[in-house]
């Protein structure tokens, strides 16, 4: 009722009203998000100007003639790939239970419980995490104390500084994003469906893997999506859990503009780290639609 008489003083129609409130997302997005990409991508085919910032005229390729004519910055876009990818099976994998048992949860004090556990690591500065991290995996750090403890190592075994800590780090950010996205999708899952293949004869088990899982395939891709995302554009992980020694795409964009200066091949590996994550992500839609039996 509210609703239809703020549109009729406003001399609106329901349907130019609804798009009236469209216009603050719309301004949002273009302001934060296509302008600076735009000047980012313009910035790109810029010649390269040490200390330059400004967009000019002069178009050139040269910026990425280079980056696909070093063999360092492909590794580090392959690499950049591999670990988001191998960050988003794993979380899945761990993930998944701790969702399924916050899901089906019915106490609400237990539930409460387990989602604060969840929440209360990303109360938490990322710095102040990874450097908990650091202490427990460290030479001389809780994991590889209890290793060497019980003879298992005869010295410390690494796992920072390498791809092996970047992955641990990303891992440890990325959980509960896959969690909470997992969390409300498994909970819209009607539970007569399982009751339903249950009372048809199927295990426990058996109804879990035709039904349930298949079910909550939208959260799977999700959440992968998400996890993908946040892995291969982040900076501070590698930074910290690799100590500038795992060479990914947000570490030579780092060099190249605060260090070097070179803001136009700054801008290049930043387009082309665009260009990948939106390239996985039509693939993971491609893949996900067709294995929730979507239109491919």
């Amino acid at each position: 009722m509210t609703k239809a008489l703020v549109v009729r003083a406003s001399g609106l129609s329901q349907h130019q009203f609804k798009w009236l409130l469209v216009v603050p997302l719309v301004a949002f997005f273009m302001l934060f998000f296509v302008i600076p990409v735009g000047l980012l991508f313009a910035t790109s085919f810029n010649p390269a100007r040490v200390g330059q910032v400004a967009v000019v005229t002069d178009l050139t390729l040269d910026n990425y003639i280079r980056f696909f004519s070093r063999s360092n910055y492909l590794m580090a876009a392959g690499r950049s790939v591999l670990l988001a990818s191998i960050v988003s099976l794993i979380t899945l994998v761990v993930a998944y239970p701790m969702a399924f048992v916050i899901a089906k949860t019915e106490n609400p004090a237990r539930n409460t419980f387990l989602l604060i556990l969840v929440l209360a690591s990303m109360q938490l500065d990322m710095v102040i995490r990874l450097y908990g991290m650091m202490v427990i995996l460290g030479d001389n750090g809780l994991i590889n104390q209890i290793l060497q403890g019980m003879g298992l190592t005869d010295g410390p075994v690494a796992l920072m500084y390498n791809f092996r800590g970047v992955v641990f780090g990303l891992v440890q950010f990325a959980l509960p994003f896959m969690i909470l996205t997992l969390v409300g999708v498994i909970k819209g899952i009607p539970p007569s469906l399982e009751e339903a293949a249950r009372s048809l004869g199927a295990s426990r088990r058996r109804a879990f893997m035709r039904v349930t899982l298949p079910a909550s395939m939208p959260g799977i891709l999700s959440g992968s999506l998400l996890v993908f995302a946040l892995s291969i554009s982040s900076y501070i992980v590698p930074a910290l859990m690799g100590g500038f020694r795992v060479g990914v795409l947000p570490i030579h964009i780092y060099q190249q503009v605060a260090e070097s200066a070179r803001f136009q091949f700054g801008a290049t590996i930043a387009v082309i780290l665009f260009l990948i994550s939106a390239t996985a992500v039509a693939v993971y839609l491609k893949l996900g639609n067709r294995g929730s039996g979507g239109l491919a």
